[in-house]
């Protein structure tokens, strides 16, 4: 299709074509059933027979463990600030919390709420983060029930190379953002969430990939529909769970099984780093990162230019020429561009090109 833009959007976010298309194809008699795969219950056969192969395409793509269960589940990321400490906190302590952008931020706020989490690390500097922290600076409590972080911040455009060492308290960590761009050893974590309407599939819908005796171990003081175990035991359909956007998330899935997996996925996002933060190095200080270079982002690159007029009339002037989604988050400024899988490297060069064009013509 000659008629589609690059989609820079960090979320509602870019889907990969093939996806799409096999949705579209089936939209208005799914696998000849005479009805949309959204008019099927869900728990009719058809619909289960969907929601099985997303969790088994899942389950084989990251290599996820007998000792932990996938969970599809309502109210994205931002639920889960909530109900992660309202499920696992002890009485005594909410939780260890590594403070890296206005997610992680928002996390520490909801577990404010029920219990007494513990900031072990923050490197923010008056409002704005520019680096993941060290190992060394993380200043970890000894009786936590677990250790949260966000793998990868979309509005400060900083990512986790390397994941904290925890000991032994599980390390659950937000990937919304991130999850699937490269192989991830899920025995690490002890849970690990993401928001599907970046990376993985459209919104509606959180993917949860918990610890079995984390499951078990949560609270029983609270209601059952915030409860993991209830959804657990319920192979997620305890109620009407957002059908279509697991159906997306299937074909995600069954699209990157198809073109090679994680391993042929990480090569793929590291060329298109490559080759947007290079246009950015390269251009002689009219583009700047605000991040340290080891904490820049794979999935959200964010950058400046020398005035915010500049800036906008980058963001119409790419608009134009195909290229949406540019525009930096309304609390930083600036440009950002979201790389996610489904954003080729042809997308991502022709960004780099125009931006080479655009500092000779504005320079």
């Amino acid at each position: 299709m000659t008629n589609r833009v690059v989609n820079f959007n960090a979320g509602p976010a870019a889907l990969p074509l093939p996806a799409l298309e096999r949705a579209q194809k089936e939209f208005l008699d799914f696998q000849g059933t005479g009805m949309s795969i959204m008019e099927h219950s869900h728990r009719g056969k058809d619909y289960e027979k969907v929601h099985g192969e997303a969790i088994s395409l899942l389950t084989e793509i990251l290599g996820v463990p007998d000792t932990h269960q996938v969970l599809f589940l309502q109210g994205g990321a931002s639920q889960m600030f909530a109900t992660i400490p309202m499920n696992l906190r002890t009485d005594e302590h909410g939780g260890d919390y590594v403070i890296t952008g206005a997610w992680s931020q928002k996390a520490l706020e909801e577990a404010k709420i029920v219990g007494k989490p513990h900031v072990a690390a923050d490197t923010s500097v008056e409002g704005k983060f520019t680096r993941i922290p060290k190992q060394s600076e993380l200043k970890l409590s000894a009786n936590a029930p677990y250790v949260h972080i966000t793998s990868n911040n979309t509005i400060f455009g900083t990512q986790f190379m390397e994941f904290p060492n925890t000991g032994s308290v599980p390390l659950i960590a937000d990937m919304s953002s991130d999850i699937l761009w490269r192989p991830t050893d899920v025995s690490k974590f002890g849970m690990i969430y993401a928001g599907a309407q970046k990376n993985i599939g459209p919104s509606g819908v959180v993917v949860v990939i918990m610890r079995k005796d984390l499951i078990e171990k949560g609270r029983k003081d609270i209601p059952k529909i915030f409860r993991y175990s209830t959804h657990a035991k319920e192979n997620s359909l305890y109620n009407t769970i957002p059908t279509f956007s697991v159906y997306m998330v299937r074909n995600v899935l069954a699209w990157l099984k198809e073109t090679g997996g994680l391993p042929a996925m990480e090569k793929q996002n590291r060329k298109k780093g490559e080759v947007i933060y290079g246009a950015i190095d390269g251009s002689g200080g009219y583009y700047t990162c605000p991040v340290e270079k080891d904490s820049r982002s794979v999935m959200n690159v964010v950058f400046r230019l020398p005035s915010e007029e500049l800036e906008e009339k980058f963001v119409n002037e790419a608009k134009k020429a195909g290229m949406v989604g540019l525009k930096g988050h309304r609390s930083v400024g600036g440009i950002r561009a979201s790389i996610y899988n489904a954003v080729g490297v042809d997308g991502v060069q022709k960004l780099a090109d125009f931006m080479g064009t655009f500092k000779k013509s504005n320079g």
